[in-house]
This record gives structure tokens, sequence and C-alpha cells, in this order.
């Protein structure tokens, strides 16, 4: 493992994630969870020798640490920070794992119709919804920022990357959870472990069984009731994940304003979506498509599902709900 420059901040990110791991065992199947990445994770899985669940629950412990150390935006030495600080002015070198999750960004973007873009953040700074009193960006200040977003301006060859206009800047929290989850599911496989769950801020991803013997049920916020469910998917070998603003938005002279924004055109998502739920093969695939489904709306999102193979979802906005042909084989109801 690589530290770089991300060793000052490694060594923090992971004295704060071991301060905050809680381990427990019920029966044959551990219970880890810790605080990463800003939200909460957890990773339930069966293991019937102690020894070796700690030994994978340490692993799991110093890489979720690393990544986030080394990905981070928020974090002045990170991976991340380093291109975003060298923008208009130098290639930065990046390893083969970074290269490989640059080229998802690429696919992701195809897949999602450019609504997915690592590119969007000049966006994002403009808008703050934990103002008491938001202020709306004037016109002239999204057109500003449109100039410094789009992914295909970036310059890429192997083993390096170059923003060409100072103030273009990367953010990876689109996709490096999810990324995160589908990671740390792997290591669990490859190690032999069957039965598992990995969940970091409710993105989650299965294998195996339930401790009940049982397809993993994974619940569905109800928007319009938070803290309630609408129904629950039953999955085995999946991944499901649920964006929405309904938790993240404020009104403005009688405009809803929600945190996910549309990077084509500098605005928030006004498509009438307050949710979109996405069962898929992979956490990475289920969090961009359901995000990509708000920004899309209902008529477009549930297009985008059908094109994605192995994807099922539903969304629901403020009068209606609308879903894929196959997502009753996993919902309870």
């Amino acid at each position: 493992m690589v530290l770089d420059k991300t060793t000052n901040s490694l060594s923090i990110v992971r004295e704060r994630i071991l301060r905050s791991a809680r381990r427990t065992v019920e029966s044959s199947y551990h219970k880890l969870s810790f605080q990463a990445m800003n939200t909460d994770c957890r990773v339930h899985f069966q293991a019937a020798d102690s020894s070796f669940a700690k030994e994978y629950e340490d692993t799991v412990l110093d890489w979720v640490a690393f990544f986030e150390a080394k990905y981070s935006r928020f974090l002045p030495d990170s991976l991340v920070s380093r291109i975003n600080y060298a923008a208009g002015e130098q290639w930065v070198e990046i390893d083969a794992e970074t290269e490989a999750l640059f080229n998802l960004c690429q696919e992701l973007l195809f897949f999602t119709r450019g609504v997915f873009d690592p590119t969007a953040l000049p966006l994002m700074r403009l808008w703050n919804w934990k103002a008491a009193n938001p202020v709306i960006p004037t016109p002239a200040q999204i057109k500003e920022a449109l100039e410094l977003v789009g992914w295909r301006k970036v310059e890429r060859r192997p083993g390096g990357i170059f923003l060409p206009r100072a103030g273009m800047m990367i953010d990876l929290g689109g996709v490096g959870k999810e990324y995160a989850v589908d990671r740390v599911l792997t290591m669990g496989l490859d190690q032999g472990i069957k039965n598992i769950l990995v969940d970091f801020g409710q993105d989650v991803r299965v294998h195996g069984e339930s401790p009940q013997k049982a397809p993993w049920c994974i619940g569905l916020e109800n928007p319009s009731a938070v803290g309630k469910c609408w129904t629950s998917v039953l999955v085995n070998n999946h991944a499901v994940a649920t964006s929405g603003d309904y938790l993240r938005h404020f009104v403005h002279e009688g405009r809803r304003y929600g945190h996910i924004v549309d990077p084509r055109d500098g605005y928030p998502a006004n498509t009438g979506v307050l949710s979109a739920s996405v069962v898929s093969p992979h956490c990475t695939f289920a969090g961009i498509v359901s995000t990509a489904a708000v920004i899309l709306g209902p008529k477009h999102g549930l297009e985008l599902m059908t094109f994605c193979p192995g994807v099922e979802g539903a969304v629901i906005t403020e009068t209606s709900r609308f879903q894929t042909k196959g997502f009753n084989n996993f919902a309870t109801g």
C-alpha cells in the first residue's frame, strides 16, 4: 500500500475511524460499525473463526481509512485535493487504482447521459442548502461555473491527469462511497466469506443469506413519511441504493431547491422526483443510476434503469410511483 503524500491525513483519518469502531457478534454473525466518509458504516458477515473475523474487520478499517484519506476533497493533502490545486498549472501522477476509478467515471458519464459528472464541484459550491437564508446564485454566476464543468474537458494520459483550467475541480463524492461498498464486499468474498452485508450511509450491497437464513431485507424509506418504509426489497447478491432531495432542500419564492444539481444547466433538479431507488448487481451502479433518475425525471429515469443491464428500480414523485417491470421480483409489497 503506497501512502504517498496522504500519509499525514491517513494517520488522522485512521485514528478517527478506529475510535468510532464497535465490534459485536451474535451467533456466528460478526457486526462491525464505524464512522467514515462522513457517514455511518456497518459490515455484517458470517465467520466461525473469531481471529479470522477480527483480521477481516481490521483490513476493512485500514482500507476505508486509506480510501478516505486518498480521495476526500475535504483533506488538503489528499490526491483529489492535489489534482484540484494543480488545475490550470500541471499534470498530477496517479496510480493504477485511481486510473481505473477515473475510467469508471468515464463509463458512468456515458450511461447517465451526462448527468453524472465528477467535475461539477464549482456548481455545487454555489448552492448552500445549510444556510439559514439561502441565496440563489445569479445566472451570471452559474454561467461562469458551468465554464469550469465538464468531464470531457479533463485531460488524461496513462498515469496522469490534468485539469486544464484554473478553478476546475474534481469531487468523487457522488461515486466514492458506493465504490467503497463494492470493494469492501469483494474483499470479503475474496477471503471466503459467503454471507455478508456492507452498508455505508444506506448504500447497501449484500451476498448470500441473512442471519435468518433468508434473503437480506432492505427497507426503502418513504420520502413523504421520513423514518417509515414504503416497501422493502429481498436480495441475495445485489446492491440497493436510494437517492432523493426530501431531506436536503429549501423553498425560495415558492420553488423547491434540492441538493442534487443537474451539471448540464447548473440548477438543482426540478423534475418532481422525491426519491429513486435502484436494485443492481453493484452498488456503484445502483447509486449513480438512482441519482441520475432524480435528475432525469420519472420517464427518462425509468428509461435509464431499463437501459442498464441487471437494474430494476422505482421512482416516487409527490403524486405517483413508477417502477420497472422487474422491480416486483424484489419488492415485498
